[in-house]
C-alpha cells in the first residue's frame, strides 16, 4: 500500500515503455519526454521497487529478474486501465443484447411500446424487452436502483428530478360499441349524462374521474355503472354492450368495433411522458432506445 501511495501513473507508462525498449532515449521518442525526464523516472522507480530495474548492458539496457516478473502484469494493468478510461463505445442495436425494462399502464403499452416494438425488434433482433406494472410512487426508487430503464407516466404526475420528454399530448372522446343507437351523432350534455358509463380508476372501485369533476362545475352528474382498472378492459365492455366510456383518443384510433364521437363536455387531456434516471442519461445504448421510441409514437 505504502508503494501504492508514492507511484503516479506516469512512472508506470515510462517503466512499461522502458521494458519494451531496453533503452533511455528510445523511451523518451515515444513518450515525447526529455530523456532526462525518463531517467528521474527511472531512479524513483528503482527507489520504489528497491530494484535497479535495467542495467546497463552491450546492446542497450538490460532487465532485472523483478523487471521481468513486472513486465506481464504491468502491460496487463495499463491495458485494463486504458479499456476502462476509453470513451464509451458506439451503440450498435444490431449487436446488443441487452434486456431493457419499462415501467407502463396498459395504455403506455398500447400507445406507447406498441408502437415501437416491430421496430425494436427489427432493429435490435438480440435484445429483450420487459414490460413491468408502472407503480406512480415507485417510479423514482426503481429508475434510480436500475431496477427499470424507463416509465411512461402523465407530466402532471411526473416525480420531480426525474429525465423527462414528452411523447405527446392526448385528448378524450366518447366512446360507444359500433352501431350504438344513441352515439350516431355528437350528444347534448343531457344525452351523455343519461347514458351508462364504464370508468377507469386506477386505484381500484372509483366512480368519479377528471370528466364528473368536469360536469359538476355546471351542476350535472352522470351515470357511471362500471369501474374497472384498465382501459383495454373499458374497450371491450363498451365494444360488447351498450355502456360509454371517456377514453383516451389513441387508444380507439382505426377501432373498428367502437364509436368515436366527440363530446360534449371539455375534459382536460394530458401529456404522456417518458421518464428516466440521471444515471442513465448518457448512457449510448439508453439513448438509443429513448431515441427509437420517441420516433416511432
Amino acid at each position: 500500500m505504502n508503494n501504492l501511495r508514492r507511484l503516479d501513473l506516469n512512472l508506470l507508462v515510462t517503466l512499461d515503455v522502458l521494458l519494451a525498449e531496453h533503452n533511455v532515449t528510445r523511451a523518451a521518442e515515444r513518450l515525447s519526454f526529455s530523456q532526462p525526464s525518463v531517467s528521474v523516472h527511472l531512479a524513483k522507480l528503482r527507489d520504489i521497487f528497491d530494484d535497479p530495474l535495467l542495467l546497463p548492458g552491450p546492446r542497450g539496457m538490460r532487465p532485472t529478474a523483478r523487471a521481468e516478473a513486472l513486465r506481464e502484469p504491468l502491460r496487463q494493468a495499463l491495458d485494463a486501465l486504458e479499456r476502462t478510461v476509453a470513451p464509451a463505445a458506439p451503440f450498435d442495436p444490431a449487436e446488443a443484447t441487452h434486456t431493457w425494462r419499462v415501467a407502463a399502464t396498459d395504455y403506455g403499452e398500447s400507445t406507447v411500446v406498441l408502437p415501437a416494438l416491430s421496430g425494436l425488434r427489427s432493429a435490435a433482433p438480440h435484445t429483450r424487452l420487459a414490460l413491468v406494472e408502472l407503480a406512480p410512487p415507485r417510479i423514482a426508487k426503481q429508475a434510480e436502483q436500475g431496477e427499470i430503464d424507463l416509465a411512461f407516466h402523465i407530466s402532471e404526475d411526473a416525480p420531480p428530478g426525474m429525465r423527462q420528454r414528452v411523447l405527446f399530448a392526448e385528448r378524450y372522446v366518447l366512446a360507444g360499441r359500433a352501431g350504438h343507437p344513441r352515439l350516431k351523432r355528437k350528444p347534448t350534455r343531457a344525452q351523455f349524462c343519461a347514458l351508462e358509463h364504464v370508468i377507469v380508476s386506477p386505484d381500484g372501485g372509483g366512480f368519479s374521474g377528471v370528466t364528473d369533476e368536469a360536469l359538476a362545475e355546471s351542476g350535472l352528474k352522470r351515470r357511471v355503472v362500471l369501474s374497472v382498472p384498465h382501459f383495454l378492459f373499458v374497450l371491450s365492455v363498451v365494444a360488447n354492450t351498450d355502456l360509454v366510456a371517456m377514453v383516451p383518443a389513441r387508444l380507439v384510433r382505426d377501432t373498428r368495433a367502437l364509436q368515436v364521437v366527440e363530446s360534449p363536455v371539455e375534459v382536460a387531456g394530458y401529456e404522456m411522458t417518458m421518464l428516466w434516471d440521471e444515471r442513465s442519461h448518457r448512457d449510448p445504448a439508453h439513448q438509443w432506445l429513448r431515441e427509437h421510441i420517441a420516433g416511432s409514437v
